[in-house]
């Protein structure tokens, strides 16, 4: 092992630092909207396919806020369990759809017709198996207040069963990826925006066309963000932490694989180059620990073992330092990172073969063509 290799793979662990520098979360600050408004101009739209066992959550910690909204609409996407009867059960207005008109994709079709139905000024959209903390409102209009334009907020991860631990890579790669949480943050855009929660003014929503404009899209967190940026509307991405939990896949290591796998090979290709270049040396990086650990076994491999053991240690801490902000992952998974790397990447090549061969996915009982 040369020093050359040691110093060149201590860089991409260093890369770990700039490609997540800071995550920004929301701070309550109670006159968070102009007087004017008030919290009874916002109206919060969730759209929903087959979601009984997530939307009761959500729904609960919106009746729990501190303070209420104007409308709570689920759209049900043509569900066929039990959501549209849990929304109705829960106080919420629903809007019912059937058939998926051509050239649309679900999500983004649910989205605009709550749009549609909305009556308020500012519009808050929530993926159903999202949970509010009790000021989570309060929060989130805050960031709104504070940077303008349009916030984008990831949520914060919360782990209940230890198969969910091999979401760890591709939550970090995830926020990573969109670039505006490096030292440079202030100065680079988004390349798109977060899909579990989104706040806007109506204005801003109906100026680029809504979700219609990005009817078609896939990734259409990543599209209608990209709309926004390109229409001068400022776009800021935060993390949820105290302010908004989810829970990814907890339907078991199927609906894992297939979540992760329907659309992450085509996320990746919207990253910058320079982020993307950072990210894929950073995961050589972490690979190097295993390799060196691999020589060290040989024999007078003492001092290949040696420095396995600290770039181990090193990344083991780094990975919990990005960890920490974006989830409540087990410690087992950050002492074992190797294993969910590992599932990152077969994961990642699946999705690839998906997009680039099958050209479908299946998602919600749906064909998506990708």
């Amino acid at each position: 092992m040369s020093y050359t290799s040691i110093i060149i793979h201590g860089l991409f662990w260093l890369f770990g630092f700039i490609i997540l520098w800071k995550i920004p979360g929301c701070k309550k600050i109670r006159s968070c909207i102009k007087a004017e408004d008030g919290y009874s101009f916002l109206s919060i739209i969730i759209p929903s396919r087959n979601e009984e066992k997530n939307l009761s959550n959500l729904l609960e910690s919106i009746n729990n806020q501190t303070v209420s909204p104007l409308e709570v609409i689920v759209v049900n996407d043509d569900s066929s369990d039990l959501t549209e009867y849990v929304a109705a059960g829960s106080g919420a207005r629903v809007i019912n759809l059937k058939e998926l008109p051509d050239g649309w994709v679900g999500k983004s079709w649910a989205c605009y017709n709550g749009a549609l139905k909305a009556r308020g000024k500012y519009f808050l959209f929530l993926d159903a198996d999202t949970i509010l903390r009790e000021d989570g409102i309060e929060r989130i209009t805050a960031c709104l207040n504070e940077n303008k334009g349009v916030v984008s907020i990831q949520p914060y991860h919360k782990i209940r069963k230890l198969y969910e631990n091999l979401s760890l890579f591709f939550n970090i790669i995830l926020i990573a990826g969109m670039g505006t949480f490096t030292p440079l943050q202030k100065k680079v855009r988004p390349i798109g925006a977060f899909g579990p929660c989104l706040i806007c003014s109506r204005k801003d929503y109906f100026d680029i066309g809504g979700h219609e404009s990005i009817k078609g899209k896939i990734m259409e967190d990543i599209e209608i963000g990209r709309k926004f940026v390109r229409s001068g509307i400022p776009l800021n991405c935060a993390g949820g932490k105290n302010t908004i939990d989810f829970r990814m896949y907890p339907g078991g290591i199927k609906e894992l694989v297939s979540g992760w796998s329907k659309s992450f090979s085509s996320g990746a290709k919207s990253t910058s180059i320079p982020v993307l270049i950072l990210i894929i040396a950073w995961i050589f990086g972490a690979i190097f620990p295993i390799n060196a650990l691999i020589n060290g076994l040989a024999p007078a491999g003492v001092f290949s073992l040696v420095v396995a053991g600290i770039f181990y240690t090193a990344f083991v801490l780094q990975i919990y330092w990005m960890s920490y902000r974006i989830g409540s992952f087990s410690p087992i998974a950050l002492i074992f990172y190797p294993l969910p790397m590992i599932f990152f990447i077969i994961i990642f090549i699946y999705s690839l073969m998906l997009t680039l061969f099958k050209r479908k996915v299946t998602w919600k009982e749906r064909k998506i063509k990708t």
